[in-house]
């Protein structure tokens, strides 16, 4: 090509000027949108409206996965540089909107720096062609290695271990799943499938949800599994995957579902997504996932014969409530943690009083009875301290579970049950498919009952001491003791 010399100077002039732009830039840095307990996870500046994520498995869950991941975002304000959460894979190479950029990674943060600058208002594409790695500790989140393939577990925050993401519950998407792997596999994803295509050796198969998530609720499992389906009320579809080996031995838990999901709908109204359905890995994680439309479990607990079936029962109502209080209406920062596992062990607790006599007053009288050592070990319930350095999953304290589960019986006792369970009704309807946080559950239970609950969400939320239990006068919180002298 040719360039006249008018042409060649305003060349000139644009490269010094987008030289001086890039030396005016600062070093590369991690951010984060100032979560209290996860100050770098999150990114400032763009609102992610979708993801699309292509893996390929190779048939060893020790190998990373090639992998492409698409986010189509809106930029909030003006970015020289786009920072994405991710590690534990290796970036290949990043394209905004067509044009290929540079990036480097500081932290847990891909750091992308566009050719342009974004506008406030702009769209943007990002393609991340990278790898997505299995292998890692245990505990840490991400990937989770089974017997016969993998599948996710990405609660607290390891959504990024497995792809680049603003990793944070804030910013809800839409999420497309393209998962390839050996023909004799099964993948399997939130959402509803929408393709399966088989070439030669290999099957890709296609997965979209109808309704916005949490980075923490992605899941994806590829193993030799069967996908048995049932139906739910109103016809909801169910579909649950299971090992095709244990498929005899675990159908009488598998069709329990159907009675569970009748019961919470009708505690709270209509189950707020397209499809349902328990995933049963053959791996030991220590916990059980409220992971959208398809919750995760561990296969010995159904099993190995250790639990009652009344507590199997109220555990899988536990991950079933999740899916209204969590993952429909999703935490707006991890402070509101209580919101999730509160609501989660209350109906799990009240599953058991109803269906196999187990007390919830006993239940509550034991919680609070400890209640002040859970406070002074972790935090009162809305104010938690951090995790554990390395161990992000400490987060998930009593205080959070029973601790919260007693705030709720608490309000009970304080508005009555009538407008409890109007509360109830009306937190999944009002915030469905958004975020919100303790203020606006406040704010609706003021509301709701008539009355200013401010001091008593104060002090049931945030003192370091129990307040008094409304109705049981006689029920005490036990001290923490204080470290023998030495």
């Amino acid at each position: 090509m040719l360039l006249t010399s008018r042409r060649l100077r305003a060349a000139l002039l644009a490269a010094a000027s987008a030289s001086l732009v890039a030396a005016a830039l600062p070093p590369p840095t991690a951010l984060g949108i100032g979560d209290s307990l996860f100050p770098h996870l999150g990114n400032p500046g763009y609102d992610v409206q979708g993801y699309d994520i292509a893996l390929t498995y190779g048939g060893t869950n020790t190998k990373p996965l090639d992998s492409v991941t698409k986010i189509d975002a809106v930029a909030t304000e003006a970015l020289d540089r786009i920072n994405l959460d991710f590690t534990h894979g290796t970036v290949r190479t990043v394209v905004v909107n067509g044009r290929p950029a540079q990036f480097t990674t500081v932290g847990e943060d891909l750091v992308v720096d566009p050719e342009t600058v974004v506008a406030p208002g702009t769209g943007m594409r990002i393609t991340v062609t990278h790898t997505s790695d299995p292998n890692g500790p245990a505990d840490a989140g991400g990937w989770v290695r089974t017997r016969d393939g993998l599948a996710m577990a990405n609660q607290a925050d390891a959504a990024h271990r497995v792809f680049p993401s603003n990793d944070h519950p804030a910013d809800k998407a839409y999420f497309t799943f393209r998962i390839t792997a050996p023909k004799q596999y099964t993948a399997v994803a939130n959402g509803v499938r929408t393709a399966r295509a088989t070439v030669g050796a290999t099957s890709t198969w296609v997965y979209r949800t109808k309704h916005p998530m949490a980075t923490e609720l992605a899941q994806v499992s590829i193993g030799r599994s069967s996908v048995l389906r049932r139906e739910g009320p109103g016809g909801l579809p169910v579909r649950d995957v299971v090992p095709t080996a244990d498929r005899k031995k675990l159908e009488p838990w598998l069709k329990k579902t159907p009675a569970h999901l009748e019961w919470m709908e009708q505690k709270v109204g209509r189950f707020p997504f397209e499809t349902y359905g328990v995933l049963i890995a053959d791996a030991s994680t220590g916990y059980e996932l409220e992971t959208q439309t398809l919750s995760l479990f561990e296969k010995h607990i159904f099993t190995s014969a250790v639990f009652p079936e009344w507590y199997i029962d109220s555990v899988m109502v536990h991950e079933l409530s999740h899916q209204w209080f969590g993952d429909s209406v999703t935490p707006r920062t991890w402070s509101d943690l209580w919101l999730n596992e509160g609501h989660a062990t209350w109906y799990e607790a009240m599953y058991a009083e109803e269906m196999a006599k187990q007390p919830l007053e006993t239940r509550m009288r034991e919680a609070y009875k400890r209640s002040d050592q859970w406070r002074a070990a972790g935090g009162p319930p809305a104010a938690p301290q951090p995790p554990a350095p390395g161990k992000k999953i400490s987060l998930f304290r009593p205080v959070v579970y029973d601790g919260s589960a007693l705030v709720l019986y608490a309000l009970r006792q304080t508005i009555g049950a009538d407008a409890f369970g109007q509360l109830e009704r009306a937190w999944v309807r009002e915030y469905r498919d958004s975020t919100a946080g303790t203020d606006d559950f406040a704010a609706l239970a003021s509301r709701i009952s008539g009355h200013n609950l401010s001091e008593f969400f104060q002090e049931w939320l945030y003192a370091a001491k129990t307040p008094p239990m409304p109705g049981h006068p006689d029920w005490r919180s036990t001290a923490a003791k204080a470290p023998a002298a030495r």
